[in-house]
């Protein structure tokens, strides 16, 4: 393995969901289908073709969506996590794009639903599965009832070689004070997926200055405007990570109309983000 375990750098699935065109929306949901829609277009590339293309670009970490999975039949997972390992590719992360733990009334269902996919993750050699922790409001009552399921899930995933982890998204999480009570109650039994675009300038910085310590992965997602990447933004988000001490792997979330070609965004991104790592050690002797 290479440095961190296949370096610093992932891309996830939702940054090229035009090339791929389909989504299949598993739901815990009965009345939802599952049936393949094409809300972004019918795309141009299949899903088993992305780690050989990754690792074209020296991208060597890959997180999957839920949706972006057109079977979850046992060939077709074998046969995705056999083109992940022969493209020298890490399967880092599948996320889990449905459930509310925190849901009063459909909370256990969502979250027994959310345990079947730790078979999935794990025949796919992912290392974690990111779950929605809670789309409720952030009552006493909704935030202890996200915390037991959470915990229960994580107990189901003990021995499966899969570690869950859950994200500062929707309306459970608004800021570092509901995250880190969270996190503080699991105690260790889940880990954190830190978001760079989910929270609201310009509360989100110190907002991210403070749980980014806490986080094992970051889905590193940059604002644009009409004149392109929003650069200020995005080193200000990343200085709020290197002031917590986050030294851990970048997964590149371009999700912008601007560059028609995917590729574009996600490799000036990776390229915006290595050049402030590069500039690190200048900034510490300042």
């Amino acid at each position: 393995m290479q440095v961190l375990q296949n370096g610093r750098f992932a891309v996830s699935t939702w940054s090229l969901h035009r090339l791929l065109g389909a989504v299949y929306a598993y739901s815990p949901d009965p009345d939802k289908s599952a049936a393949p829609k094409e809300p972004y277009g019918p795309g141009g590339a299949a899903l088993i073709d992305m780690p050989a293309a990754l690792a074209a670009r020296d991208i060597h970490r890959l997180e999957v969506c839920s949706f972006h999975l057109p079977s979850l039949d046992a060939a077709y997972l074998t046969e995705l996590s056999d083109a992940v390992a022969s493209s020298n590719v890490l399967f880092q992360t599948l996320l889990v794009e449905d459930g509310d733990p925190s849901h009063p009334e459909t909370a256990e269902r969502d979250v027994r639903w959310m345990a079947e996919w730790i078979d999935i993750a794990a025949a796919l050699g992912a290392q974690r599965m990111r779950v929605i922790a809670g789309k409720q409001k952030p009552t006493p009552e909704n935030l202890a009832r996200a915390a037991r399921n959470l915990d229960w899930l994580a107990e189901q995933a003990e021995g499966s070689g899969v570690r869950v982890v859950v994200e500062n998204w929707f309306d459970l999480l608004p800021s570092p004070v509901e995250m880190n009570w969270l996190l503080d109650r699991l105690d260790g039994t889940v880990g954190l997926n830190g978001d760079l675009g989910n929270w609201t300038a310009p509360a989100k910085y110190q907002g991210l200055a403070d749980i980014m310590r806490r986080a094992e992965i970051c889905h590193a997602k940059a604002d644009y405007n009409a004149a392109g990447l929003d650069a200020e933004d995005y080193r200000k988000c990343l200085e709020m990570c290197e002031t917590a001490g986050y030294a851990g792997p970048f997964t590149v979330i371009y999700d912008s109309p601007f560059f028609p070609n995917e590729w574009d965004g996600i490799l000036l991104q990776k390229a915006f983000i290595e050049d402030f790592l590069h500039e690190a050690p200048a900034r510490r002797s300042a």
